[in-house]
């Protein structure tokens, strides 16, 4: 088990008095099975009413509206997360038994289909139809895809957007995790293994000494399903593990974005992000 301590600061700078904005955050993370949130916190400049709920999706959302003019809106999440070992776990579910188990509940649908950003071009159907037909279980073929998608396309940041959609990234070779997962997402989906987007934090030095405080990131991996929802990062080509930190699923980035909103003001804004994570045990 780890205990880390995240802080995320992100927001925007405009060119000019903004009068009003309105937005949602999915910064916080969420207790689950297997990491459990000790404190959580977000605090948002200038001060601001949040309204807060899950979504549908089951991540934690904060709703707020800025009606007295701005020139920054500033957002911190801080929170402290005990992160369990994820155990790999294989599963012996076979191609038909996943096939009629997709088809027989709702919750598979949406994780089914593909959206305009996993949509894969057909080089990366071909590649997945090739794996799954030489693979014995619907498993097996689901990491040896995410493998092959990580292996083949460079991790590289300022050639992609928030907009880029899997067969824009595939074009390049070149994008960043979210491109990568929703490559991934779109293969595994086009041999029918229902799969969902995961974002989150990663620790980035398995190392790290306690107290040491380190540059994080926001992160994003996958997960399907094959008689049971196991993750996979297809970035850094390993297990879900205790350095990772949920904080939202969805069919792909725009169901689960850090920050969202309208605003009524200058054209132009400039988005800053940072994250910070300390090791506490």
């Amino acid at each position: 088990m780890k205990r880390l301590r995240i802080k995320h600061m992100t927001g925007f700078n405009y060119q000019g008095e903004v009068t009003a904005s309105y937005n949602e955050a999915r910064m916080l993370p969420v207790t689950t099975e297997d990491q459990l949130v000790l404190y959580s916190n977000l605090e948002i400049l200038p001060i601001s009413a949040h309204h807060n709920y899950v979504d549908y999706w089951g991540s934690r959302v904060s709703s707020f509206e800025i009606l007295t003019p701005h020139r920054e809106l500033a957002l911190t999440a801080t929170s402290l997360v005990e992160v369990h070992p994820r155990p790999r776990v294989d599963h012996p579910m076979s191609w038909d038994d996943l096939a009629d188990a997709a088809e027989q509940a709702t919750e598979f649908v949406e994780q089914r289909g593909q959206t305009r950003q996993t949509r894969p071009p057909d080089e990366v159907i071909e590649l997945a139809r090739d794996i799954a037909n030489d693979c014995v279980s619907p498993a097996e073929a689901a990491e040896r895809i995410c493998v092959a998608i990580g292996n083949s396309v460079e991790y590289m940041q300022g050639v992609t957007g928030v907009t880029t959609t899997a067969m824009e990234a595939w074009e390049h070779r070149k994008g960043v995790c979210q491109d990568i997962a929703h490559l991934a997402i779109g293969a595994l989906r086009s041999v029918g293994i229902p799969a969902r987007y995961v974002s989150g934090y990663l620790h980035p030095r398995p190392s790290a000494a306690i107290g040491e405080t380190v540059v994080g990131e926001s992160h994003a991996w996958v997960e399907w399903f094959c008689g049971d929802w196991r993750g996979y990062d297809p970035t850094n080509l390993i297990d879900i593990g205790d350095r990772h930190v949920r904080v939202g699923r969805g069919r792909d980035y725009n169901d689960v974005p850090p920050l969202r909103g309208v605003y009524a003001g200058p054209f132009k804004s400039a988005l800053y992000v940072r994250v910070e994570i300390t090791r506490e045990s």
